[in-house]
């Protein structure tokens, strides 16, 4: 096991790895706008990509915003509770910690769940942190061990020098395992470093792509030095212009009950999955496979999927034969006609395409799951609270699904006051490699009371 000792380097250049100079750089000029890519400039967001987000800045100006609008007779900062019900790998959260008001954020995926929860780590103590990444990089470089069995999506995603390093520092934090910051934080570089050091690509989506190949890969060791080295900096940067007041984040489905917060949440700000066809679960297909909690694509249907909205047509092959029964649920009620109406006609189009796909059954259980979101909601919710829905539609087979105004409506049944909807962009305007011409917008829902 490693021995941990006591931190006693105090600046930035001593705390990391002795043969390596700190090159991180933060970018001081950072915009706000309602997608991840400026979260990759920024400490602590950055130390793992997730496609499925929103900008940071956003987040906290849009809190700061909503807090100077209210009577400051009837808020105490310090007790403003800020929600995110699909939490993804943290925006919300840290962005709350920026702030200085109280933040809870719910995520099903168990994998985003644990990634998001080391990032919320970074309060640790830089100098243990580091004692503890260079026993596991030691510990790795010091053992051998006949070379674990991969997947062949994972043989066929690095070379066999990087694999073995790969193999080595799963094995050493195996070896090490805790339940320690040190050892969270530690587990998260190695992970972050996965795509880094494969030589095969990545779709704009984070879908893998092993017959992709990329002309620079990192070598494990020094990717993983790196890593820590960057997390480090950030760390201390972070922590400048960090509130004292930390956020929580559960591991919980949406969609079901949480009676702990029944009546105390102020204000939602998320992004739940859009209804575009997108597989959250198959994002993290090489991950999951290089730490053994699959084997392959079919996995994800019972390791993953379950815990996340049905928003793909993947997840929901066994219940196309239900889909208008769904339909038939009270919950959809607000929207029954409209609904029926659009996987209709989703149900004839998919037999004049080749794949067949079944939207129609996808658009129908969205929707269900999103109605239970919106009732459980509200009784997290003040009276007075408010919620900012990121959202955009869809219109798959070219069928156009106003996902707006049918969320504006389910919650309004749920027993919210007012919605409305503010257009952020454009999407589906350049037409390259598209299957339709509907034009798409994404924007932000508000719901009120």
């Amino acid at each position: 096991m490693i021995q941990m000792s006591a931190p006693k380097r105090t600046n930035v250049q001593m705390l990391l790895f002795d043969d390596e100079q700190n090159s991180s750089q933060f970018d001081e000029n950072i915009t706000s706008s309602s997608t991840f890519i400026n979260n990759m400039s920024l400490p602590i967001h950055r130390w793992f990509r997730y496609s499925a987000g929103f900008s940071a800045q956003w987040v906290e100006d849009t809190i700061r915003g909503t807090i100077s609008s209210k009577s400051s007779s009837l808020l105490n900062e310090e007790k403003f509770v800020v929600l995110d019900p699909f939490v993804g790998s943290g925006t919300t959260l840290l962005a709350t910690e920026q702030v200085g008001v109280n933040g809870v954020g719910f995520e099903s995926h168990p994998l985003i769940s644990r990634i998001a929860s080391a990032k919320l780590l970074w309060n640790t103590d830089v100098g243990s942190f580091i004692d503890y990444a260079n026993g596991i990089l030691s510990f790795a470089k010091s053992h051998t061990k006949k070379l674990s069995q991969y997947p062949v999506i994972i043989q066929r995603c690095y070379d066999s020098d990087n694999l073995t390093m790969i193999d080595m520092l799963k094995y050493a934090l195996s070896e090490n395992a805790n339940d320690s910051n040190e050892y969270h934080l530690s587990w998260l570089a190695f992970l972050s470093i996965l795509r880094s050091t494969s030589h095969a690509g990545t779709a704009q989506w984070q879908y893998v792509l092993p017959n992709k190949s990329k002309t620079r890969v990192l070598s494990v060791y020094d990717a993983y030095k790196a890593q820590v080295e960057l997390m480090c900096a950030d760390m201390l940067e972070f922590a400048s212009t960090a509130s004292s007041i930390h956020s929580h984040l559960i591991q919980h489905d949406a969609r079901r009950d949480f009676f702990d917060l029944e009546n105390s949440v102020d204000m939602i700000i998320t992004s739940p999955p859009y209804a575009n066809n997108y597989d959250y679960a198959d994002a993290t297909r090489l991950e999951m496979c290089v730490l053994g909690e699959i084997n392959g694509w079919g996995d994800l249907q019972q390791a993953v999927r379950p815990s996340l909205i049905r928003s793909c047509s993947q997840h929901v092959s066994k219940e196309k034969n239900q889909t208008f029964d769904f339909l038939s649920d009270p919950l959809l009620e607000p929207i029954r006609d409209e609904i029926f109406s659009v996987c209709t006609q989703l149900d004839e189009e998919k037999d004049s395409h080749g794949g067949k796909k079944n939207y129609h059954t996808m658009i129908a259980l969205y929707f269900l799951d999103l109605a239970k979101v919106w009732i459980n909601l509200r009784k997290m919710c003040k009276p007075n609270s408010d919620i900012c829905f990121v959202i955009g539609d869809s219109a798959p087979y070219g069928i156009y699904v106003p996902v707006d105004e049918w969320l504006g409506k389910l919650a309004l049944a749920a027993g919210f006051n007012s919605y409305h909807f503010e257009k952020t962009r454009d999407r589906n305007i350049k037409w390259k490699n598209r299957k339709h011409r509907v034009p798409l917008k994404e924007g932000q829902l508000w719901i009120r009371g």
